[in-house]
């Protein structure tokens, strides 16, 4: 071979591999605090009652929601992937950018009402899944900044990561704030 052969220690292949299991670090250290953590269910962030705080998280992850898809709207759109669309306007990304910063922002008093009120519970099945995928979403975060940041990965890995997040919300939307708004049910859960 003509070329330098690269050892699996080299520092690219090293900092590629530090760069893939920092999604996994921020989702398993959530795990790890909301389980060790001891619950406290008379913080109120949110309010003293829990229908308050509920009723608060509900419209608030509800507009998370909208916040998701409307980001999936927008990448689409800066990608040229909805039919019929003329070519988006160059103000897209930034709105996308904004858009993204704001969603995150809104996830964080949720979140930390979450982690703080009520911990990582795996009591049921409903809990257990909203509890697993809130943790989820960080790392889901986490990856997504590092796929935008890092040019060379694959054209797939944009995509996906936008798209495992957008699932991870509305899954986290559907498993709390549609089962509250629901009277407390969520068909399969």
């Amino acid at each position: 071979m003509h070329g330098v052969e690269r050892s699996p220690h080299s520092p690219r292949w090293v900092r590629g591999t530090l760069w893939a299991l920092l999604p996994v670090a921020v989702t398993a250290g959530l795990y790890w605090y909301g389980r060790a953590h001891t619950p406290d269910y008379t913080s109120a962030l949110f309010g003293l009652r829990f229908d308050d705080a509920n009723r608060l998280k509900a419209q608030l992850g509800s507009a998370l929601l909208g916040l998701a898809l409307v980001q999936l709207l927008l990448a689409l759109w800066m990608y040229g992937r909805l039919p019929g669309v003329p070519a988006a306007r160059p103000w897209t990304r930034t709105a996308h950018r904004i858009g993204g910063l704001a969603t995150f922002l809104l996830s964080l008093p949720i979140a930390y009402h979450c982690i703080t009120a009520y911990g990582v519970q795996l009591t049921d099945s409903r809990v257990a899944l909203h509890s697993l995928a809130g943790c989820f979403l960080y790392g889901a975060f986490a990856a997504k900044v590092i796929v935008v940041r890092h040019r060379r990965l694959p054209g797939w890995a944009l995509p996906l990561a936008g798209g495992v997040l957008v699932v991870t919300i509305a899954l986290l939307w559907y498993s709390a704030a549609f089962w509250y708004l629901n009277g407390y049910g969520a068909p399969g859960l």
